[in-house]
């Protein structure tokens, strides 16, 4: 439900975008009229059309995301000529003529005395009023389109964009009822519309130059992050939740990013935040599973899809459901970057090495959030680090994640003999629980004298259980599509090298850079030996994800805690002087302290240029 009123509250903010003024009048005019004869037939139309151009605007963005170069020269050529049409009368006025003329019907009709026409009528002009509202819209409708766009279409984002229709329908009702007083007043100022118009139409073109030339391609994403969207931003904020990998239910992760000047390609980052689930809980049918005495039977929640759309097996030829049929199997969804991940993958491993004999298969489906997890060379490296050796479908194209409707890391499916899913569990935690359902399909498919007990926590380093109780941090990413919390002195320069401070201190989960570092939509390098990264982080454990320079080359790096060396609270990845070297892209355990949790300041500093920062997660 949560997501929905999300969706349904960012429609409702559209309302006070200043792209929306010039639809206004045309709804101004409906003042007056009978609600069900002319605004409810206009809200509706509106409505219904601003969700059609979202589902186009879906289709349009998947094809995007698998030919981006064809779909940025098709929206520069439709930008440029937008342009002209603002900056020349002329131009505009014959291109736009058969909908002026159009328009002037609509008036006509809607104020004639039949009923029947003026419903028609109304309905019309909220078709015309959804096309011009569409394009108003901002991160929230974003987050759905490129969810949406990565993932194919579903009832659940066609739901989403009713939401989203509905909200901005709301406020444009709000704006019937006091409708009146706002038009008189926007009547004083429209003398000066066309001049405005002109100086649009020029900032549009240079706008389409500059990207055209690749002058400064995150400069659309700066926009976007003032104005109207930073209200739906703190709206989405509210949600996600403070706790480190909190679930996004809107949307599957790993989204392209809706804000930046063209169309993501492979690899791209979601634009708002993670799907991680920590703690997301698992179905009813699992926690009935975990009671004592004998386990209330588990519901049929589906079949197991096909797993034809792995890329690549690691650990096993390709493995089909057919070839399943009578194993028990658990499909787990991961990927080796991410910290939710790895703390669930010792249980992960137990399981599948304590109940194979007894017919147990366990899948892991390798689903990439970053670019360089879609390189089968470094998920084989993972694999072989992690000492991963149950069957691995590395699923770089997302058709195994989509087949099962996934939206959270990790997420695991549980398969009878029959291939029937029975159950599911999101995130973290409730590892009894999912065990005793292992053992109860197990049991069903005619399994004896199964191994005692239940499977213990054997973590150590990243893979170690988190202190949920002391977390205070959220996962933070340090690429702009998703960047939160950024302190550093005066603004950002995005895909440029820039001179960055530390500043004169940070508050509780702000970050900062101190050096020249390029800031990139998904990841932020370093272009001068001794830069460095500062958080102000409460929690037990800090993690940066982290990767060489472009070429490989090894980054040696040195960490401190409130200005000191770690000493015994360093990381895995560090040793009691703060050292350590990046040397493959993946999770660097930084911070491990013991006693109290209270606020520190953390900072790496680099020695060597060319790093690549990801994101933050804590534990």
């Amino acid at each position: 439900m949560i997501p929905f009123l999300i969706a349904w509250l960012g429609g409702v903010l559209t309302i006070v975008s200043p792209c929306i003024l010039p639809v206004l009048p045309f709804v101004f005019a409906r003042t007056g009229k009978p609600f069900m004869q002319s605004s409810l037939p206009l809200l509706i139309g509106m409505a219904a059309t601003f969700s059609a151009v979202g589902a186009l605007a879906a289709v349009g963005g998947g094809w995007a995301v698998a030919a981006n170069q064809y779909g940025r020269i098709a929206a520069l050529v439709v930008l440029a000529l937008f342009g002209l049409t603002l900056l020349l009368p002329k131009l505009s006025d014959t291109m736009t003529r058969p909908l002026v003329a159009l328009g002037a019907r609509l008036s006509e009709t809607a104020q004639g005395a039949d009923t029947k026409s003026t419903i028609w009528a109304s309905l019309l002009l909220g078709v015309a009023t959804g096309l011009l509202w569409a394009p108003c819209a901002g991160p929230i409708l974003g987050l759905i389109l490129t969810g949406a766009a990565l993932q194919g279409a579903s009832v659940h984002t066609s739901l989403l964009l009713l939401s989203y229709a509905a909200g901005a329908a709301t406020s444009l009702a709000l704006a019937l009822v006091v409708g009146g007083k706002v038009f008189t007043a926007m009547k004083k100022t429209l003398h000066i519309s066309e001049w405005v118009k002109r100086g649009l139409g020029v900032a549009v073109l240079a706008g389409v130059a500059a990207i055209a030339a690749h002058a400064d391609t995150g400069f659309l994403t700066h926009l976007s992050l003032s104005g109207t969207n930073s209200l739906e931003q703190s709206v989405l904020d509210r949600f996600h939740g403070a706790k480190n990998g909190s679930p996004d239910a809107m949307m599957a992760a790993n989204a392209p990013s809706a804000a930046s000047g063209s169309a993501a390609g492979a690899g791209a980052s979601t634009s708002m935040s993670s799907a991680n689930a920590a703690n997301a809980g698992g179905s009813q049918a699992m926690a009935q599973a975990a009671q004592p005495g004998s386990p209330a039977p588990l519901p049929v929640e589906g079949t197991l899809p096909s797993l034809d759309g792995a890329v690549q097996w690691l650990n096993s030829p390709p493995l089909t459901a057919a070839q399943l049929r009578g194993k028990v199997v658990l499909v787990d969804f991961w990927t080796y970057s991410c910290i939710n991940c790895l703390r669930t993958l010792p249980y992960v491993k137990a399981w599948a090495d304590k109940y194979k004999d007894a017919g147990l298969v366990v899948i892991g489906v390798h689903t990439p959030e970053f670019a360089f997890e879609k390189e089968v060379g470094n998920v084989s490296r993972a694999v072989k680090d992690l000492k991963v050796n149950f069957p691995v479908a590395i699923d770089d194209n997302y058709k195994i994640w989509r087949a099962f409707n996934n939206q959270y890391w990790p997420a695991d499916y549980f398969v009878d003999a029959q291939g029937r899913i029975r159950a599911h569990h999101f995130g973290e935690g409730d590892y009894a629980g999912s065990e005793q359902v292992i053992r109860q399909l197990l049991t069903e498919a005619g399994a004896h004298n199964l191994p005692d007990g239940m499977v213990k926590d054997t973590g150590t380093g990243a893979e170690a259980a988190p202190e949920m109780a002391d977390i205070q941090s959220p996962e933070t990413y340090v690429g702009y599509d998703r960047a939160t919390n950024f302190a550093s002195p005066g603004e950002p320069v995005l895909d440029k090298p820039h001179r960055y401070t530390l500043g004169n201190g940070l508050g509780l989960n702000d970050w900062a850079l101190d050096g020249t570092w390029t800031l990139g939509a998904e990841h932020t390098d370093l272009d001068q030996p001794g830069g460095a990264i500062a958080f102000r982080f409460h929690a037990r454990d800090l993690h940066l994800v982290l990767g060489p320079t472009a070429n490989g080359q090894p980054v040696r790096f040195q960490v401190t805690i409130d200005g000191k060396a770690p000493g015994a609270n360093h990381g895995s990845d560090t040793d009691a002087n703060g050292n350590g070297t990046v040397t493959s892209q993946r999770l660097y355990q930084l911070v491990r302290q013991s006693g109290t949790i209270t606020d520190h300041t953390f900072e790496i500093r680099f020695l060597d240029p060319g790093v690549r920062a990801y994101a933050f997660t804590f534990g």
